[in-house]
């Protein structure tokens, strides 16, 4: 089931969203029923019959512009592989963000990683559950709870800068 793409954040985020579903089959209805406003950063998520990685990808971009960057970032979004588990669905996605100048255009990279949950028990009626995951951090993050901050991916870009800075002199 390991490809050479699949990555310790998308590993993470399905062990994640997994014992999510085993904690939360009860509370669906109310989360339905219950939920909070809509902020300007949802998205209106396809349903589970209408999902496919192309859909996902749109989907993740439109997320993507929702969040409150400086026009300096810019993005690259890839579709990684899809994990098929017996009642469940994820398509897995990358999206490595960078701040290129002219002087300096090869810059450091920060990635977050997302997953588009289709369940297969579901109704197929139901939207897609998206969750992701910013490079090197452990918290998994949903769309509609989770408002983005640029300072997460400058974080990783600076911690980085700081472990090159630290390894190369040693490997000189």
């Amino acid at each position: 089931m390991l490809t050479a793409s699949y990555t310790a954040e998308s590993d993470h985020l399905v062990k994640t969203l997994l014992e999510r579903h085993r904690h939360t089959i009860n509370k669906e209805q109310e989360e339905n029923v219950n939920h909070p406003d809509k902020s300007k950063s949802d998205v209106n998520w396809v349903s589970i019959r209408d999902s496919t990685v192309e859909v996902g990808k749109q989907q993740i971009v439109q997320y993507i512009q929702t969040w409150e960057l400086q026009p300096c970032w810019l993005y690259s979004l890839d579709f990684l592989h899809t994990t098929e588990e017996e009642f469940h669905t994820f398509h897995h996605y990358r999206a490595r963000f960078s701040t290129p100048t002219p002087q300096r255009p090869i810059q450091g990279t920060a990635s977050v990683y997302f997953v588009v949950y289709m369940s297969k028990v579901k109704l197929p009626s139901l939207p897609v559950q998206v969750h992701f995951v910013v490079e090197s951090n452990r918290l998994v993050h949903t769309p509609r709870t989770t408002v983005f901050r640029e300072k997460w991916l400058v974080d990783v870009i600076e911690s980085k800068t700081l472990l090159h800075g630290a390894v190369q002199p040693l490997i000189n």
